[in-house]
């Protein structure tokens, strides 16, 4: 009995969640958004909300975490495959972009609450990009050699291009975010072969 109501006790916090998902646009955002109608869309009461989440700042703040760890994970098994063959960039790119394409409403409410008015939003979403660019950071230094000031300085600038350029992609047509995503990948290869370049000077100048 009691695992059966776990399960139901999980299975509606996750219908909030996708209702909430699913009030997302690009006309409404989080804060339009009301506790009845994520109740609503969820076929619950609005006093049972309450059962699964304090209020309405807490369900922002799980849709802010869990998209995070979705994103994140879709993009370590894109390392993995890059692993067995493929361009790093390339792959990282078209899974970065294909999440943005699959899941824009999940990406726009990262990219609002990333200046919003909520400090614990803010804080949230900052720390799901910080969380990017460490993994990225541990993956260059073992792949490449880098020091952790090069490895870390060259990740930020690599999220800050593909955040950016998924942020431009939402409203485009296939064909502009195609031709989007190969301009991100040269500019990536433009930053990277760059960090390439002052890191073989910087050891140079070392052993010199």
């Amino acid at each position: 009995m009691l695992g059966t109501r776990a399960l139901q006790k999980e299975k509606t916090r996750q219908a909030i969640i996708q209702a909430a998902l699913a009030h997302l646009s690009a006309d409404q955002s989080f804060s339009m958004m009301s506790l009845r109608e994520v109740a609503r869309e969820a076929g619950i009461a609005p006093t049972s909300f309450y059962r699964h989440f304090d209020d309405m700042e807490a369900l922002g703040l799980t849709l802010v975490d869990e998209s995070g760890i979705t994103l994140r994970e879709l993009m370590r098994k894109a390392r993995s495959r890059i692993e067995k063959k493929g361009s790093v960039i390339q792959t990282s790119v078209d899974t970065f972009m294909e999440f943005v394409e699959t899941n824009p409403n999940i990406f726009r409410l990262l990219l609002r609450e990333r200046t919003g008015i909520s400090p614990a939003f803010r804080d949230a979403v900052a720390r799901e990009i910080r969380h990017f660019k460490e993994e990225l950071s541990d993956y260059l230094a073992q792949e490449a050699d880098y020091s952790p000031l090069e490895a870390y300085t060259l990740a930020e600038g690599l999220v800050t291009l593909v955040f950016n350029a998924g942020a431009d992609s939402l409203d485009l047509e296939a064909s502009e975010r195609e031709a989007l995503k190969q301009r991100t990948i040269m500019q990536l290869r433009y930053l990277t072969l760059g960090a390439k370049m002052m890191h073989l000077e910087n050891n140079t100048s070392v052993l010199n």
